[in-house]
């Protein structure tokens, strides 16, 4: 008997990827009418899976680091990649890429993505960043305005929930913010010293935990560690929030352990969306009048190169960037106020300095651009040491406090800095991998070492002892901020999308991630990728709703 194969299924929308762009484009698409499609390469993930609350005897399986090593030797060098959650993280093995440079790729394959364990700090970009040309010079300024992204910076943040204190500066605009969380008593001291010794700002971390219940969600009870989930949603993931949105509204069809291997066109124009299913290793076509990709910096430019569409400018898989950072400074903060800290031990967030180079001025010590620190101040002594509780008390009693500063700096969008496709290369379900050339310009390097003497000096103005420099910088990609490679811009000859994200060279298809950037700033980049994706989304129920009229 012969057996047709049934023909494909046909959606408004295609989004490929679940982190925190694709759940909001999912959300967002949906909730404006739309049939959506979400695909996810990695497999379904429920609260249940959360081990965050869960000790060494209650995981069914422990003590394999060294196959955790062998099969993850890329993973292992992210923190967030532990015992408990390690599986949702990639397999090397399976999912090589080549490095003509060190460069350390941090991925994630389950629903959620990334989202599931990120740091959650979350900084708007400001018009100094957006328009980093018109003040020094270099590289390109973004198509976008900040002023034309603030009503969907607020939008994300009133939904997402960002807690931080208001400070009023044109590097650093203020977020719609939830109550900051308390600074420890270093923190305090460190704060006043640096802004009357020094004119700078130290300010609490912004970042994506509720600090107060809102839709549904729980104010955090600073349980730690955050990397293993959060069954209260309070720090926000796609998990518990956007994606169980876009299911309410019965338009959305999620389809896990879903690789995508190409974008299907025809007539310069996105059909949809090859996959191969991860099990079975068969291939499934999904098809769409729009498709948003989603998937991550790389991975979304990996699917464009490999659908070999989308590059008439020839700048497809160019300008990588990634956030240069350990280093800093550290010291002990004496004769303290002997009281408790202002929270548990694995209070989920810290300080943040906001720059301060290059704000004014075009350049310093023979460098653009700039960096901020992000940090914090605890009792001295080792957490995770036996008989804790004694010596957290101790410590506090003495007034025994370390604090510390590491910075995240700016890279420049480097022509030379480039991914391309492998074709001698397959991952497990027969994909040509990445090949990554990438490496810091002296820029980044003095810029680098300019932060950790700032560090210094501002720990020994805040009457820190023992200070001392820390860190060496990380390889690209250990930030896991990597960003551009189809970068937006006006002009066709030189960018891959336009102002709205949409590809100048197949009209029906967005990039929303971290691959449309033009510039990294020095700031993490999360908060402004579901802004842009928001914008994105919006353009697209307009555009979508004018085709159907």
């Amino acid at each position: 008997m012969l057996w047709l194969a049934s023909p494909p299924e046909s959606f408004d929308a295609i989004v490929v990827g679940s982190g925190a762009t694709g759940g909001w484009a999912a959300k967002v698409l949906t909730e404006g009418g739309m049939r959506v499609a979400l695909l996810e390469a990695g497999r379904k993930i429920t609260p249940r899976d959360f081990t965050e609350h869960k000790r060494p005897w209650d995981m069914p399986f422990l003590g394999h680091s060294p196959l955790i090593a062998r099969d993850r030797p890329i993973q292992t060098t992210c923190g967030a990649c532990t015992e408990y959650n390690y599986e949702w993280f990639v397999n090397d093995r399976e999912k090589p890429y080549i490095q003509a440079k060190p460069f350390h790729w941090i991925r994630q394959r389950v629903l959620g993505g990334r989202s599931m364990s990120w740091g959650r700090q979350s900084y708007r970009m400001s018009p100094l960043d957006l328009k980093a040309k018109t003040h020094d010079g270099y590289g390109d300024d973004w198509p976008v305005t900040y002023e034309e992204l603030v009503p969907y910076y607020e939008r994300v943040e009133r939904y997402v929930g960002i807690t931080g204190m208001a400070e009023g500066l044109l590097q650093l605009p203020d977020s719609v913010f939830q109550p900051p969380m308390e600074m420890t008593c270093g923190e305090e001291r460190l704060r006043k010293a640096a802004l009357l010794k020094m004119g700078r700002v130290v300010t609490m971390g912004r970042a994506a935990v509720l600090t107060q219940a809102q839709n549904g969600r729980q104010a955090c009870h600073y349980c730690g560690p955050c990397e293993r989930g959060c069954i209260t949603a309070s720090y926000f993931n796609s998990v518990t929030t956007t994606i169980p949105d876009a299911q309410r509204t019965g338009r959305l069809t999620l389809f896990t352990d879903a690789v995508a291997a190409r974008v299907n066109t025809r007539g310069g124009k996105a059909t949809g969306v090859t996959f191969i299913d991860a099990a079975s290793r068969s291939e499934r076509e999904v098809r769409a009048k729009v498709v948003v990709l989603c998937a991550s910096t790389l991975e979304s430019t990996r699917l464009l190169l490999n659908s070999e569409i989308c590059n008439s400018s020839g700048v497809l898989g160019r300008y990588l960037m990634d956030h240069i950072f350990q280093g800093g400074a550290s010291g002990v903060m004496p004769m303290l106020e002997a009281r408790a800290w202002a929270g548990p031990p694995r209070r989920p967030n810290g300080i943040y300095v906001p720059r301060f180079r290059n704000v004014k001025e075009k350049t310093t010590n023979g460098f653009i651009r700039g960096y901020g620190f992000q940090g914090g101040s605890s009792p001295a002594f080792d957490f995770q040491a036996p008989g804790f509780g004694e010596k957290y008390l101790n410590a506090v009693r003495k007034g025994h406090w370390g604090i510390s500063l590491g910075l995240w700096g700016e890279c420049l969008a480097r022509r030379e800095n480039f991914v391309e496709i492998d074709p001698d290369r397959k991952d497990a379900w027969g994909i040509p991998v990445l090949k990554v050339h990438m490496d810091w310009s002296d820029n980044e390097k003095r810029l680098w070492q300019d932060g950790r003497e700032q560090a210094a000096e501002m720990l020994a103005a805040a009457g820190a002892a023992e200070v001392k420099l820390t860190g060496r910088h990380s390889f690209p990609g250990s930030c896991i901020h990597e960003t551009g490679t189809a970068r937006m811009g006006d002009d066709p000859k030189t960018s891959v999308l336009n102002r709205y994200n949409r590809a100048h060279d197949v009209s029906n298809l967005f990039v929303t991630d971290g691959a449309a950037w033009v510039s990294s700033s020095c700031q993490n980049p999360t908060l402004t990728m579901m802004a842009l994706t928001v914008r994105a989304c919006d353009y697209i129920l307009t555009e979508h709703g004018k085709q159907a009229a």
